[in-house]
């Protein structure tokens, strides 16, 4: 019902604990014109406001009488909504069962009568629970594809390139990250292939927009006057922390997390060993995952930090969000005027070409400034078995309606 929408995005907005408020920050009120119809007045001009609303990460319309009740939406029992599955039971960090919603708005689907969704945080666990079929499908780590390929040619694989991009960032209103030849010289230090060769095996050097989203995001060489921070380069590294007063490099904190995975980790001491090759000693910081989202995500921290940083269904949010001087996740602490001019203006734009080009301006000129040193965007890969028909992987994060339209023939 229309009150419903109105009641989700007024709390939407109005919830000092929201960190994505800024999804939103260009609405102004929400008004119930009739029972199925709401119309958003905004601030300013936004063209990217139905492409904001489709957002799978916050944007589920949600039930006034759970908040009532509840006073948030932390316990199972508040998973009340519209979707194709009802929340069964949840066994915290072991699984949680859903079934069919037999009055799902879409005719005859969901198609399986129900989904449970396992929590195994150890890697190999997940991957011999899926070779002996325990699992109907996994997403495959890089370095087991090959030898899961082999043993088991007959399942189904979709590689997808990710639409999240890995970074180091740092205090950029700081010394000396404040000083451009410092943030060049550490992206010099990295050599991206390397990491992606040693890491994640299979991916792409990004820049500000992950390069999943194909269509916004820049390759390199065409990234103009600031492609050429992203070569691997130790002499012209120590060069530019010379020039800025360091000759013998620098002491740094580099903080990460193992809430994203061994990867992350693997990557960051890949990291840590490049920036000593040029002069700057990085202490190793590794932090639990509810810290990191409560403090350093926000931009409370000292140093450097190495994490998946940017996720893209559209580039706006992502951008807006990393550059815009009063966003709580600018955790660079970056603030630019022209680059703030920049982000405006596209966001104003309604010619779709034209604001391509505006987004494509703002790469290049994040490049040069190299605020936050993007590294690479991974090559994902899912597997499913045969039985399981109607199914694509997508970097979506809406799991039942991807659920809801596959079916199983054992």
């Amino acid at each position: 019902m229309a009150e419903d929408v109105q009641f989700t995005f007024d709390r939407f907005l109005t919830d000092q604990g929201n960190q994505l408020r800024e999804l939103l920050e260009p609405v102004e009120r929400v008004e119930v014109v009739d029972r199925y119809t709401v119309k958003l007045l905004l601030k300013e001009p936004f063209v990217w406001l139905l492409d904001v609303l489709a957002r799978p990460q916050a944007m589920w319309i949600i039930a006034p009488e759970v908040v009532h009740q509840y006073g948030d939406l932390k316990l199972p029992e508040t998973a009340i909504g519209t979707g194709p599955f009802l929340l069964e039971r949840y066994e915290p960090n072991v699984k949680a069962v859903f079934k069919r919603h037999p009055e799902y708005f879409r005719t005859g689907l969901p198609w399986v009568d129900g989904v449970e969704w396992l929590v195994i945080n150890d890697d190999s666990t997940r991957l011999a629970m899926y070779r002996t079929g325990q699992l109907d499908m996994l997403g495959v780590r890089q370095p087991d594809l090959d030898a899961l390929k082999q043993s088991y040619p007959h399942y189904l694989y979709q590689d997808y390139l990710s639409n999240v991009a890995s970074a180091l960032f740092m205090r950029t209103d700081q010394p000396p990250f404040h000083d451009v030849r410092v943030r060049r010289a550490i992206s010099h230090a990295l050599d991206r292939q390397g990491l992606i060769e040693a890491v994640a095996i299979r991916g792409e050097p990004t820049p500000a927009v992950p390069r999943g989203l194909t269509e916004w995001s820049l390759p390199l060489d065409q990234l103009g006057a600031g492609a050429r921070y992203y070569q691997y380069d130790p002499p012209e590294a120590k060069r530019l922390l010379a020039e800025a007063g360091m000759p013998q490099g620098f002491q740094t904190q580099l903080t990460a997390t193992g809430g994203f995975g061994r990867d992350v980790l693997d990557a960051v001491q890949l990291v840590q060993r490049q920036l000593k090759d040029v002069g700057i000693e990085a202490t190793l910081r590794r932090q639990e995952y509810g810290a990191y989202v409560a403090t350093t995500r926000l931009g409370k921290f000292e140093g450097m930090v190495y994490a998946p940083f940017t996720l893209a269904w559209e580039p706006h949010t992502t951008l807006y969000a990393a550059y815009s001087p009063d966003q709580p996740l600018n955790a660079g602490h970056v603030n630019d005027p022209q680059l703030t001019a920049m982000l405006k203006e596209q966001q104003r734009t309604k010619a779709l070409e034209a604001r391509k080009q505006l987004i494509f301006a703002i790469q290049r000129y994040e490049a040069e400034q190299q605020y936050y040193v993007y590294t690479y965007s991974a090559m994902n890969t899912v597997s499913w078995q045969p039985y399981v028909k109607h199914f694509a992987p997508s970097p979506t994060w809406d799991i039942g309606g991807l659920a809801a339209a596959l079916w199983l023939e054992r």
